[in-house]
């Protein structure tokens, strides 16, 4: 396998999904070994930087791409597997913006009352133990929490030249912000043009389900990334597999919408990996998934669809490319 290492300098970090040329031609199968600047683009180091005076919202949510490759086209299925993901700074941020989250008002749940407090948190990793410090700014408590890196973003160009913001999560992937984006998970994305322009971003050195108040511990990320290409079977929404799982992410609002999606495209999968009919393949989804919250706060909400494959029989998805990759990590 072929292996690129890419950090890209400031000037060329990207900031949309489509729009944007292409930092490099790839083929399918190649390494990608990138390094990714995190959400606030490294404005918030200290606990005495606020969001309102050093975050410009123009530039947030770096991306690092985006990656042509090699013979993908519309209707292709882009396949990403997540080899590792490794904090590249000793620290991560995590802030309350103001009239963002979702526990305050915004510009469109639009309340009568002030926002809450403009606050930074830094979190402080201690690579030994492999943990995280929280550090109350209000009190005198402290906590130490698993490192559990994920990756906010991961998406492709959209379809119709649309030029789609990195804070979007929608059907071509985007800022999804689901944990289950992590090391040994394998990312289905419908491919809407030529070479797909895949990109990667937002590193979290962990979050909780549904990233409640808009911020997880966000830091500059090292990511290992195999790519490959499926002919055809492009999933109408970002499907995920994993060892143990089969998952479908819906990104809308309301948030019932997104989880409409979610269950639609399970519904889909099931059909594909055992022939079911639809009404079949919903009953059975019905008694068996799990639908946990990514996120509540981006512009789009997005809702996780998992179903366990201990509960099934053995099945392959795209003929097995999960287990294939999983099988080829294990020489890098």
């Amino acid at each position: 396998m072929e292996i690129i290492e890419y950090r890209p300098s400031r000037d060329q970090l990207v900031y949309t999904f489509g729009g944007a040329k292409p930092a490099m031609t790839i083929k399918p199968g190649t390494v990608l070994k990138l390094w990714s600047e995190d959400a606030f683009n490294h404005a918030l180091t200290s606990v005495e930087d606020l969001s309102s005076e050093k975050v410009d919202l123009r530039f947030v949510n770096p991306q690092t791409g985006p990656f042509y490759v090699e013979g993908a086209e519309p209707g292709d299925t882009l396949v990403l597997h997540i080899v590792d993901l490794t904090p590249a700074r000793s620290w991560g941020a995590s802030a309350t913006i103001p009239f963002f989250g979702g526990l305050t008002s915004t510009d469109r749940t639009a309340l009568l009352q002030d926002p809450l407090p403009d606050t930074t948190w830094i979190y402080h990793l201690d690579s030994a133990r492999n943990t995280v410090g929280f550090e109350s700014r209000f009190g005198d408590f402290r906590l130490e929490l698993p490192v559990e890196p994920m990756l906010g973003t991961v998406g492709v160009a959209p379809p119709g030249g649309e030029v789609r913001s990195s804070l979007v999560p929608e059907r071509f992937g985007g800022n999804m912000d689901s944990p289950e984006v992590k090391a040994g998970s394998t990312i289905y994305l419908g491919v809407n043009v030529d070479g797909a322009l895949f990109s990667i971003g937002d590193g979290h050195y962990r979050q909780g389900e549904g990233e409640a108040c808009g911020t997880a511990v966000e830091g500059a990320m090292d990511s290992t990334i195999i790519v490959e290409l499926v002919k055809g079977g492009a999933p109408a929404w970002p499907r995920i597999e994993t060892d143990t799982h089969w998952m479908a992410v819906g990104s809308s609002r309301p948030m019932e919408d997104s989880w409409r999606i979610g269950q639609l495209e399970m519904v889909r999968w099931f059909g594909e990996l055992f022939g079911l009919h639809a009404m079949d393949a919903y009953q059975l989804l019905t008694q068996t998934a799990q639908a946990p919250i990514a996120n509540a706060v981006d512009a789009n909400y997005s809702v996780v669809v998992k179903a366990a494959k201990s509960l099934f029989p053995s099945a392959s998805a795209y003929d097995g490319v999960h287990t294939d990759l999983r099988d080829r990590s294990a020489g890098i």
